[in-house]
């Protein structure tokens, strides 16, 4: 009878324990300490990637990674992972936390340091009582030092003041090491207690991302977690060295040089750092052309130009302040070290590997690198190209009488040249900083390389005729006309380039016409600017060239009429 309904139950708790070994187990949260390994860094922002190893259980995990940044884009959250075993990684999800672990930790980690207080102070009390025994001990005399309280022998006495000495001094520095490491502690309490005492409105707070993975068995698994943030860039730097060869063959060697900073909130610590091309946050597709339409222009009421909407029309319409460019690195010092043999030679200058694709290129800076998140600049040279350019002397004489030497290069690399400051030297003499626009793979530009102080250039005024308009309504008529001299110094020939203007008119009441004694120009209208005009000739060994310029103007006598420079100089007629 006692026995018959415990068969029943013994049958049911077996189901329950086959149902039990059946289904999946809880999943377990495990913390996974990671660590920046790589940073890819475009101009407006930049790619983190954080490795973790950790060791996941059988069945379903939750790993967390705690202290992200708050500027990451959560939509760019990406992870992988590579294991001995089968992972698959079901989910990732982000939140905002404050930072600091939870009020427990602190209070284990105070707990810890308190215990450990205590054993350096009870370490410390024992060695000033060791000490005071041996300070005793030698302040007696030699004649009772003997084992059998006989006095020391005389020959003795000098073996027992070293050895209370030495005892003295080691036991005097294990004190000042059991201070140091009580000071130490203590420090670190003080440190625990303030943050923990801190307001909750001043904790700066991070991102957590949870990332649920399933493993099939125990296996140990190396993560990768990639996210892009923002307050990162790079700004392009270069290095310009031409060598003209006194007329011969130059010679230009263009350094490009990465200058990065960022203020991402964390650290960049001995990370593997490449920098890219590509612009992340620039739009993915062109922009979408609507219908225009053109109406007559309604001049806005009184009011509303005073200060309503009509203001706020003018002021939304002004250009915005360019970002702030970073700033453009210092000259590289000159480094010299001794070789074995006694002579000095030059360092060499590490440089990047360029991976180049249909799209955009790369730059992997070598080796480790370390960038504080302090917004300091950090300058690396990432590439080198040697040039045979093609040398002008330019001058532009109704604003400068100054030749100014030009090279022309062609981009014969996979990467373009992207805008930034150019510092130009000219047979191993610094003589400024210029400018480089976008240069497209197998696309040519300009460098500019200073002026040549030995080509003399002179625009002067030849003619001006201006007719006194007789009567009422009668037309005003204006001729100029300039001659520009130009002499070469120089033992060899040089190719020259001047350029010049005549002014336009979009009113007809407004005429201008060039004159027969102008010298014709080898090109009419430079950069499709109108009416602005250049010729280029090859100038001797101390020959001089001289160019006419002549133009007549006319318009109502009863009219004035003024100069303006369109800042872009183009112009279009409506």
């Amino acid at each position: 009878m006692l026995y018959a309904p415990v068969k029943p139950f013994i049958a049911m708790l077996g189901g329950v324990l086959a149902l039990t070994r059946g289904a999946p187990a809880l999943a377990s949260n495990i913390e996974a300490v990671s660590h920046i390994d790589s940073a890819l860094v475009y101009p407006d922002a930049a790619a983190v990637t954080r490795t973790a190893d950790v060791e996941l259980p059988e069945g379903a995990t939750t790993l967390i990674f705690r202290g992200l940044p708050m500027g990451l884009d959560p939509a760019s959250l990406r992870v992988s992972a590579q294991a001995s075993g089968r992972v698959s990684i079901a989910s990732i999800e982000t939140r905002v936390t404050p930072e600091g672990p939870p009020e427990s930790v602190y209070d284990g980690k105070l707990k810890a340091l308190r215990s450990d207080r205590e054993n350096w102070q009870t370490t410390l009390e024992a060695l000033e009582a060791k000490k005071a025994m041996m300070i005793r001990f030698s302040q007696s005399g030699p004649e009772k030092l003997s084992p059998d309280s006989r006095p020391l022998d005389i020959s003795q006495w000098q073996s027992a003041w070293d050895t209370v000495g030495a005892g003295l001094a080691k036991t005097g520095d294990d004190l000042n090491a059991a201070k140091a490491k009580i000071r130490e502690i203590d420090a670190q309490i003080a440190a625990l207690e303030q943050i923990r005492q801190k307001p909750p409105s001043q904790v700066r707070a991070t991102r957590e991302a949870s990332v649920a993975v399933d493993a099939e068995s125990n296996t140990r698994a190396s993560l990768r977690l990639t996210y892009r943030i923002a307050g990162a860039g790079w700004q392009p730097a270069y290095d310009a060295r031409l060598e003209t060869n006194a007329g011969g063959k130059a010679a230009l060697e263009l350094v490009r040089r990465a200058t990065i900073a960022q203020r991402t909130g964390e650290d960049w610590t001995d990370v593997a750092l490449s920098v890219s091309t590509t612009r992340a946050q620039r739009n993915a597709e062109a922009p979408e052309v609507y219908t225009q339409r053109i109406s007559f222009y309604e001049p806005p009421v009184a009011a509303a130009l005073a200060g309503g909407v009509g203001a706020r029309a003018r002021q939304a319409a002004l250009p915005q302040a360019a970002p702030p460019q970073m700033d453009r690195p210092a000259l590289d010092a000159m480094l010299q070290e001794k070789a074995v043999a006694g002579k000095s030679v030059d360092a060499v200058e590490q440089q990047s590997t360029i991976d180049a694709a249909a799209y955009q290129a790369s730059f992997q800076i070598p080796g480790r690198v370390t960038i504080a998140s302090d917004g300091a600049s950090k300058g690396f040279r990432i590439l080198t190209a040697n040039f045979s350019p093609d040398l002008l002397l330019r001058a532009s004489p109704a604003i400068d009488p100054t030749a100014y030497l030009q090279a022309r290069i062609v981009n014969g690399e996979d990467a373009p040249l992207l805008p930034g400051a150019v510092n130009v030297t000219r047979d191993g003499e610094f003589v400024g900083v210029s400018r480089i626009g976008l240069v497209a793979p197998g696309d040519s530009t300009d460098l500019g390389f200073g002026a040549d102080d030995r080509v003399k250039i002179a625009r002067a005024p030849v003619k001006r005729k201006e007719n006194e308009p007789q009567w009422f309504g009668s037309t005003k008529t204006e001729t100029r006309e300039f001659k520009t001299t130009i002499k070469n110094l120089h033992p060899f020939p040089l190719k020259m380039n001047i350029v010049d203007q005549i002014p336009i008119s979009e009113n007809t009441a407004i005429t201008i016409d060039q004159l027969p004694a102008t010298t014709p120009p080898t090109e009419k209208n430079i950069n499709d600017r109108r009416s602005v005009m250049g010729w280029t000739f090859d100038l001797a060994p101390g020959d001089t060239k001289n160019i006419t310029l002549a133009y007549r103007m006319k318009w109502p006598a009863d009219r004035d009429v003024m100069f303006e420079t369109l800042p872009d100089g183009r112009t279009f007629t409506r």
